[in-house]
């Protein structure tokens, strides 16, 4: 699971970028996690971004999105800030991953 962040940050920058919202992630980290019956991860992420219509869309339907990670599910992903400037959007991203495999 040691790449599992590395991963998650280049699919949530893929997904951006497909929305026509290219990021910057700036900033992530993770720790392990497990319940009764899952494992995974939770993880904390940092997002920049020029402000755009596109970039606001893609943030507000972000908790819906699929993300694939093969071997892995989002099982929660919310935003847990925004913080808008004139030149630029920062999105602090909370993410639950379940390992799957």
């Amino acid at each position: 699971m040691s790449d599992i962040g590395a991963r998650l940050a280049r699919a949530l920058a893929t997904a951006a970028a497909t929305a026509g919202c290219p990021v910057d992630v700036v900033r992530s980290g993770w720790q392990r996690w497990a319940s009764a019956t899952f494992t995974g991860a939770r993880h904390q992420l940092v997002l920049q971004a020029p402000p755009s219509d596109a970039l606001d869309a893609w943030l507000g339907t972000l908790g819906e999105a699929e993300i694939a990670l093969p071997g892995h599910l989002v099982a929660d992903l919310h935003l847990d800030h925004v913080a808008r400037g004139a030149e630029r959007v920062e999105a602090t991203l909370a993410v639950l991953t379940v390992e799957t495999v």
